[in-house]
């Protein structure tokens, strides 16, 4: 019963934590999505530059992710925010992966809220005596105590320097113990600041569910410069790791009831005008090529651009034409099909009448029961494969029918009940193949189809070693005659 209370007792304070953590349901803030201070792939960086942001180091931009340090000895890369943030309350997404080759691993990865930034640095690639606070993602175990891989919060007004010694363990205002290398699917971590307190959950990468969220720890009364900028550092040393970042999406928060200001007086004066004089210049140019545009085609002019493109319900029309012509066009083809098959089982049934009625008269017996059986099989094939054909017939000039009406006015009733005996005819022969198909193909005690004579061959023996002679005659004269030339263009020369 002890150990009971004790198991409840830790999941009620788990529970409170993680509550906690989120807030609750009425007191949950609100959140908007700011890009500038954002990256995610596809698209991610095409000529090596991140939009909004600058990378240093041996950081490698992509198209869907950012590979702060490669798998090499002694190498530093970082990426940071070209512009400041001053935002009271915000969340931080990150998902990135931490892969390599050992069982263990180095150096670590470290995300940042830093009032100026670090480009290069002893502390996971990024400079040390930083304004702000640190997250670390730390993979060596430095001190020995076998309590790595581990996620450390560390704070700084600028005046502490990292104890590399002890993995930050004397310095740190939170840790938890989490494996975020070699994991199927990319970690992710949730960094909140609201109202003084700092919150990190976890996804492990365990599972690909992306809001599958742990708790890690929490700071309160965390003191961070009102202005900062953001970063992702990494760095290897004698063990290494490929620490790639897929995503950084920062979110700022509000208090429920209090209104953020319009995005335009967030927007410096200087970005104000800059874009607006990059919107004037694209008017210019789009007005411009409209006027070499009607220059080239002066048939168009004064015409609405409405004409000159399809509308949702033209579309539509013209798919609904299309496809009815298509299905008239393979119901054709099938007809033709049956008409050959049609044929071909008339001659194959005038052909073993002639047999049965020749051996007969030969013998001068009837012909048995068997051949009889055989003859009123093929000849009910023949009325089902009319039928058959007459049902095709009836569906070609019915659709024909359908389009002709359906030319001034797609969607009608007209047209509804055209498809439907359309379909209804289909149906039909999907039955009578199915029919002729059981009819031919039925048990082993059928009576078989008498077999034709063998044809005579083409090419006798004699035939053969006569070409033969007449081919090895001319080869020998040939032969004769281009020696007797070349002896006598010896003799000249």
């Amino acid at each position: 019963m002890a150990a009971r209370a004790l198991v409840a007792a830790v999941v009620l304070c788990v529970c409170a934590e993680l509550q906690e953590a989120r807030g609750s349901g009425g007191d949950a803030p609100h959140r908007r999505f700011e890009y500038k201070h954002s990256f995610k792939g596809p698209h991610l960086s095409r000529d090596g530059s991140i939009p909004f942001w600058v990378h240093t180091g041996s950081a490698i931009p992509s198209a869907d992710q950012i590979r702060i340090t490669p798998s090499l000895r002694s190498q530093k890369g970082s990426v940071w925010t070209k512009t400041p943030v001053s935002f009271e309350h915000w969340e931080a997404e990150v998902a990135f992966r931490v892969s390599g080759r050992g069982r263990t691993g180095a150096d670590g990865l470290a995300i940042w809220f830093s009032a100026a930034q670090g480009l290069e640095g002893p502390v996971y690639g990024a400079a040390d005596q930083w304004n702000g606070v640190g997250i670390f993602f730390d993979s060596f175990d430095n001190d020995g105590k076998k309590n790595n891989p581990a996620v450390i919060v560390v704070g700084n007004n600028g005046k502490l320097v990292y104890d590399h010694q002890n993995d930050g363990s004397t310095q740190a205002l939170g840790t938890c113990l989490r494996d975020f290398r070699n994991k199927p699917y990319p970690v992710r971590a949730r960094i909140t600041y609201y109202k003084k307190t700092l919150t990190v959950l976890i996804n492990n990468g365990f599972t690909p569910e992306k809001e599958d969220y742990e708790f890690c720890t929490k700071v309160d009364n965390m003191i961070i410069p009102p202005t900062g900028y953001f970063g992702i550092s990494a760095a290897t040393g004698g063990l290494a790791d490929d620490h790639d970042v897929l995503s950084f999406l920062l979110f700022r928060l509000t208090e429920p009831g209090q209104e953020l200001p319009p995005p335009e007086q967030e927007i410096p004066k200087e970005e104000q005008d800059k874009y607006q004089e990059e919107f004037q210049n694209f008017q210019l140019e789009l007005d411009k090529k409209k006027e070499e545009f009607q220059k080239e085609h002066p048939d168009v002019q004064g015409q609405p651009l409405e004409d000159l493109y399809e509308s949702v319900s033209d579309r539509e029309f013209r798919q609904v034409f299309e496809g009815q012509n298509r299905i008239h066009m393979e119901i054709k083809q099938l007809n033709r099909q049956l008409a050959m098959i049609l044929d071909e089982q008339r001659r194959y049934v005038s052909v073993i009448t002639e047999e049965i009625s020749k051996r007969g008269t030969q013998s001068g017996q009837a012909p048995s029961q068997e051949l009889d059986t055989v003859i009123s099989t093929q000849q009910e094939v023949l009325r089902n494969l009319d039928d058959l054909r007459n049902t095709v017939s009836a569906s070609v000039k019915q659709l024909a029918v359908g389009q002709h009406e359906n030319v001034g006015g797609l969607g009608s009733y007209e047209t509804v009940q055209h498809f439907n005996d359309i379909k209804e005819h289909l149906h039909v022969v999907k039955r009578n193949i199915e029919h002729i198909i059981q009819k031919n193909t039925g048990p082993a005690e059928k009576p078989k189809c008498p077999e034709l004579p063998p044809l005579p061959a083409c090419l006798t023996m004699a035939h053969f070693v006569a070409v033969v002679v007449i081919q090895t005659l001319l080869f020998l004269g040939y032969f004769m005659y281009k020696s007797q030339q070349e002896a006598a263009a010896k003799k000249f020369f």
